[in-house]
């Protein structure tokens, strides 16, 4: 048998067209978009440290990246770590719109007091390496209800967390 040649004209690749390459483009920055939105709001966060308040761990301007997804899914806040969550209900009646980032004192039932410069958890002194001042106020004893957190900024004097404002219920962390 004998081969017949091909005689279909060879074909050239094709530019695409201006109006597909516009379509490719604004496909590709929605589809960056999507993810932008979808990382930003469920998984981590660009943050930055408005206040002295946790000097002299985090200095004012500090820039983080916040973890969303451990909390949610995998653990729970422990005493000692610095977290962010957002206003409380008692925050908000004060117009108070922007994350907080404190550092974890009290857990879900600890008996909670400062008192002569210590913060005693269960009637045990806790001891605080990374404060710099002890605190000039008293609070409680109290008691963290149920799904809720004391939190406190390490810069004891200057800062306007628990000890003010009350706890932070767990879905705000």
């Amino acid at each position: 048998m004998s081969r017949v040649p091909d005689k279909r004209p060879e074909k050239k690749p094709t530019q695409p067209s201006k109006e597909n390459a516009w379509v490719e483009g604004i496909r590709t920055i929605s589809l960056s978009a999507v993810l932008a939105f979808g990382i930003r709001t469920f998984v981590a966060e660009a943050r930055y440290i408005p206040s002295g308040s946790m000097l002299p761990t985090l200095q004012v301007y500090d820039r983080l990246i916040i973890d969303k997804i451990s909390y949610r899914f995998f653990q729970d806040p422990e005493r000692g770590e610095i977290v962010v969550f957002a206003p409380t209900d008692k925050l908000k009646e004060q117009n108070f719109k922007e994350a907080f980032i404190k550092r974890i004192i009290g857990l879900p039932g600890d008996k909670v007091e400062v008192k002569n410069g210590r913060v005693y958890i269960n009637d045990q002194e806790i001891e605080e390496k990374y404060i710099v001042e002890a605190p000039q106020y008293d609070f409680g004893p109290e008691t963290v209800p149920p799904d809720e957190y004391l939190v406190l900024g390490d810069n004891r004097n200057n800062s306007y967390d628990s000890h003010h404002w009350g706890f932070v219920p767990r879905d705000k962390i």
